[in-house]
């Protein structure tokens, strides 16, 4: 049962030093909560604790009484969150606007202490509270999420805390046992003096490419999974990359599965011949995939497509193809001429679709086929529990693919269907203006959703930063053009009226990489020097396009010079 509050915490006034010695620190406050919707969002969250008086007991997984979203919070190796109230007169200085929610408890912390900090905690400290028998031991920093922004009504704020080492950190109980206000946290032992949770935090989020730091750090056993586990992969990834193996290899699947999902879209499963993956990492990328992605497929009519995976990993996933009218050949073999049992090479598998997990409401607008982009996206912020909405246009009801999956979004309210055979119609300005502060954008759909999209983005003036465009389908022909390439010798190569630059210039000279091949990321990217250009896709911003264009869709005019 809450009890009555204690009252708050007293103003440090004066300046600390955070990076003093500690060996014992007071506990302010114990805070808890119920989870409770994160207004004006549906979605849920504990961030919103209040103080307790008298004794609260700390069991395996936290405090009694408490609750958290398990998929952020919570469990054994997050089972308490610290945080130092010294940090709040700080965020109140640099963020004015909103200093009235910059206090004890704001980042939902279950333990406001006085000064124990980043700086001078470390992994693995063990820590006796005073009058009690309760032990915790630091396990993890904690990892912003997009509910800070939301908490503080300040877009991208969370990069901030780790950025300015104010993050707080997660303990894991060794022993469980009463906490109140006014006991102190005591240290007992020390395991890892050279690692504080600010040091942790330079190599977690900024220097994430430091080999020897990423392997010291996945061998500490006391840190919590969720960071063992992130500097464990990027040293697998190292090991793979030192390799050195192509560019681009091409692997034999096979197809598995092939299943007509509506009267123009059919969906195909392919299965790795052999192993792609390995456990030590000294083969190639890891086994799973990140939703969004997709993979470069080779036909067997010389033609090379890349399709949205719709899930699955780098050994086994699925396709969906919609047979286009004007196909150049890609969807027309894929549905005639594949059967099950058929052996396809797929290449590079790359991820399209940005996570932007600092986006408080992710929106996906997708229309035909183009929900194959997006699928596994929205099934993954709602597993997360993000809150996230998936507006769908089709010709008719008839035309849904894997419908048992769409249902399921339809009912838990997170799917907005359009079934222009009912005369329902898909309003994308009105999607645009009701989206909702500090919301993320994303399309995918034919070239008609498309434009008007982007129409609707300019004229409503949207940022950039905040819309994801994935289209399925490229315009890439159009007149002949030359391109001086400057840092092979100067040497000039000639585009046809319907060929690629990157086609171009990758059978002369295995360069640039390239991913999508219809102007969606920026693999295939390469730097203009000289000369006007005929942009297309939607990877590039105005700034960039002023220095670098998508080779795979872009056309230059008349004769530009370029880099590689």
């Amino acid at each position: 049962m809450v009890q009555e509050s204690p009252p708050p915490p007293p103003e440090l006034e004066e300046e600390i030093d955070l990076r003093a010695p500690l060996t014992s620190d007071p506990i302010l406050q114990v805070r808890t909560g119920r989870m409770a919707p994160l207004a004006p969002l549906s979605i849920k969250s504990g961030i919103n604790k209040t103080p307790r008086a008298g004794p609260v007991q700390i069991t395996k997984l936290g405090l009694e009484g408490d609750e958290q979203d398990p998929t952020f919070h919570g469990g054994v190796e997050k089972a308490v969150h610290g945080y130092c109230a010294a940090h709040y007169k700080n965020w109140q200085k640099e963020f004015p606007q909103s200093a009235d929610k910059f206090v004890p408890g704001g980042f939902g912390e279950n333990l406001v202490l006085g000064f124990m900090n980043e700086r001078n905690v470390c992994i693995g400290d063990v820590f006796e509270i005073s009058d009690s028998t309760a032990v915790l031991q630091i396990s993890l920093p904690r990892q912003p999420c997009f509910k800070l922004n939301h908490r503080f009504h300040l877009p991208n704020f969370a990069p901030n805390t780790y950025r300015l080492s104010r993050t707080g950190y997660y303990f894991r109980v060794l022993v469980p046992g009463p906490v109140t206000a006014g006991n102190r946290l005591i240290l007992q032992s020390r395991p890892h003096p050279d690692w504080t949770i600010e040091r942790i935090q330079r190599y977690l989020h900024l220097e994430t490419d430091n080999y020897e730091k990423n392997l010291e750090l996945s061998q500490i056993e006391e840190f919590g999974a969720e960071c063992k586990d992130n500097f464990t992969r990027r040293v697998l990834r190292a090991r793979a990359k030192a390799n050195k193996k192509p560019k681009e290899r091409w692997v034999d699947y096979k197809v598995v599965e092939k299943r007509k999902q509506t009267g123009r879209i059919t969906s195909f499963v392919l299965e790795a011949a052999a192993a792609v993956t390995s456990k030590d990492g000294n083969d190639v990328e890891e086994k799973g995939l990140n939703p969004g992605a997709h993979a470069k497929v080779k036909l067997g009519n010389g033609l090379v497509r890349a399709y949205s995976i719709v899930d699955g990993d780098r050994e086994r996933f699925q396709l969906a193809i919609s047979l286009e009218e004007k196909s150049r050949g890609g969807s027309r073999y894929m549905h005639h001429e594949v059967e099950v049992g058929d052996v396809l090479q797929v290449g590079a598998i790359t991820a399209a679709v940005p996570i932007v997990a600092a986006a408080s409401h992710h929106i996906f607008v997708a229309g035909g086929v183009g929900i194959t982009a997006f699928l596994a996206m929205v099934e993954f912020y709602k597993r997360i529990h993000y809150s996230v909405v998936l507006h769908y246009a089709v010709r008719s009801a008839e035309e849904v693919p894997f419908r048992e999956r769409v249902e399921e979004l339809k009912k838990e309210g997170q799917l907005v269907l359009y079934d222009k055979a009912a005369g329902q119609r898909m309003d994308i300005r009105q999607i645009i203006e009701s989206r909702g502060w500090n919301s993320q954008l994303y399309f995918c759909g034919p070239k008609r959703l498309m434009d008007q999209a982007e129409k609707e983005v300019a004229n409503l003036g949207v940022d950039q930063k905040e819309v994801h465009y994935e289209a399925f389908e490229a315009d890439i022909s159009g007149d002949p053009f030359e391109a001086v390439v400057a840092n092979k010798g100067g040497v000039v190569v000639k585009v046809g009226e319907d060929e690629t630059l990157l086609e171009v210039l990758q059978k002369q000279f295995d360069q640039p990489d390239s991913s999508c091949c219809v102007g969606n990321c920026k693999t295939c990217l390469v730097q203009l020097k000289a000369g006007r250009v005929d942009h297309r896709g939607t990877a590039l911003t105005d700034e960039e396009k002023a220095n670098s264009l998508l080779s795979c869709v872009s056309r230059g005019v008349g004769r530009i010079t370029i880099e590689i």
